[in-house]
């Protein structure tokens, strides 16, 4: 009985998530507690044993920080200067806009590089008089290729690193960055062929552009200075988790109370922690909260037979399977929920005697992040930047998303499933 009802809650929070008629927030939330009510678990377990509080405290810390940077204005200077760097050329603008959302992506976070850099584009295609979804599909597209590279990039990232503690964020970079590499000038290219005849600039907009001040947009006192360090030196403790020996989330932690510490003078810490985008800290809760449910009752377990049932426990089938399947489903539903259920299934199949499970890892990060870029609600960056959008009167319809998304997710299904194969799968076989 209690195995049903926690597929019908389940089942009912993930149908309300992917038709996003209430606050997803309070979905995932209300199904956690129906889990609880119905004695499925108990509260002690649910934030004992089920939530995972080292992802929220490293998101939480990732948010504080990002906050405080952009107070500096250093996020508007670097878009007009790009922009600049360009003279306004419609096509170069577009590469190099899509460049600074992947790298952003992979070292901040591809949710808070959208939430910083989609207002200032809607400004640039504005004030250059240019269409502004192509753009803005751009963006998403190359937040969620380059948000794959790195453990920290993409939230299904984040929430493998933190269940597999041996995967460190140098591993992240080193078996994901050189197909992610190939995936994004894959993409691009055949993007910027796509939406050239779209993009045309009259001189008068790009001399208006040019004769922009970048530097005023920067807050010219010590805060600059201080949250580019912090930063900075964060996410090179990240980089040298290996030899320091510290969690990654103890290093956000520490970068974000510094931070906090030097600038409470003049960034009020109310102000600061009211900018924290609490509906996703509380939506994870709740998702964990759901996820729990289905590991409480057995139903994790029988996933995972039935994927080695199916795949006959061979390592090569098993991982291109999750990469397909994770890279589908992930177009249409939130992958969040998704991966928070397959983690648990990855981690059973060493009960079933697969000794090396990395290649798994590797198949549901690819999948599930770059399987986001198939429709407007595959991913939590995608639904950022189309709010967004809608709130500057400029929304992107969800057919033409689709059309461009869905032929490039199946593209870089194409080229991880050659990537996984070459490196890890074809000496198993």
């Amino acid at each position: 009985m209690e195995m049903v009802l926690s597929l019908i809650i389940f089942g009912g929070c993930y149908v309300l998530l992917v038709l996003e008629k209430w606050n997803r927030a309070l979905v995932a939330g209300a199904g956690g507690v129906l889990m609880v009510l119905a004695g499925i678990y108990t509260l002690d377990q649910a934030f004992g044993e089920y939530i995972d509080w080292n992802t929220i405290a490293l998101l939480f810390s990732m948010m504080i920080l990002v906050s405080l940077a952009s107070k500096t204005g250093v996020f508007e200077y670097i878009a007009v200067a790009v922009a600049q760097s360009v003279e306004g050329r419609p096509v170069p603008l577009m590469f190099m806009m899509a460049l600074i959302t992947a790298v952003g992506s992979a070292l901040l976070d591809n949710v808070t590089t959208v939430l910083l850099f989609a207002p200032v584009l809607l400004t640039m295609t504005s004030r250059l008089d240019l269409p502004s979804t192509p753009y803005l599909i751009v963006l998403i597209l190359s937040s969620n290729i380059g948000g794959t590279a790195t453990l920290i990039g993409d939230p299904p990232n984040i929430m493998i690193g933190q269940a597999v503690k041996d995967l460190t964020f140098n591993d992240f970079a080193i078996n994901l960055g050189p197909v992610v590499l190939v995936i994004f000038i894959s993409v691009m290219g055949g993007l910027f062929f796509f939406y050239r005849k779209q993009l045309h600039v009259e001189e008068e907009k790009r001399q208006q552009l040019m004769n922009m001040n970048a530097s005023s947009y920067l807050r010219k006192d010590r805060t600059l200075f201080q949250c580019l360090v912090v930063l900075a030196c964060t996410i090179l403790g990240f980089v040298l988790h290996p030899l320091l020996h510290v969690e990654l989330t103890s290093v956000a932690m520490a970068g974000a109370l510094l931070l906090m510490l030097l600038t409470y003078k003049e960034f009020a810490v109310e102000d600061v922690l009211r900018n924290v985008e609490w509906v996703t800290l509380f939506f994870f809760v709740g998702l964990f909260m759901l996820v729990g449910g289905l590991e409480s009752t057995g139903i994790i377990d029988e996933i995972a037979r039935s994927i080695i049932f199916y795949t006959e426990g061979d390592l090569a089938k098993t991982s291109l399977f999750i990469l397909w399947i994770s890279g589908i489903l992930s177009g249409f539903i939130d992958n969040i929920p998704f991966v928070a259920a397959m983690i648990p299934v990855i981690l059973e199949f060493k009960d079933y005697g697969m000794s090396n499970i990395d290649p798994l890892w590797w198949s549901l990060a690819l999948g599930a992040c770059l399987g986001g870029n198939g429709t407007l609600i595959g991913a939590s960056a995608n639904v950022v930047v189309a709010g967004l959008a809608s709130g500057a009167k400029q929304p992107i319809k969800f057919i033409e998303f689709f059309k461009v998304g869905m032929p490039i997710v199946i593209f870089s299904m194409v080229i991880s499933s050659i990537y996984l194969y070459v490196r890890y799968l074809i000496f198993f076989n």
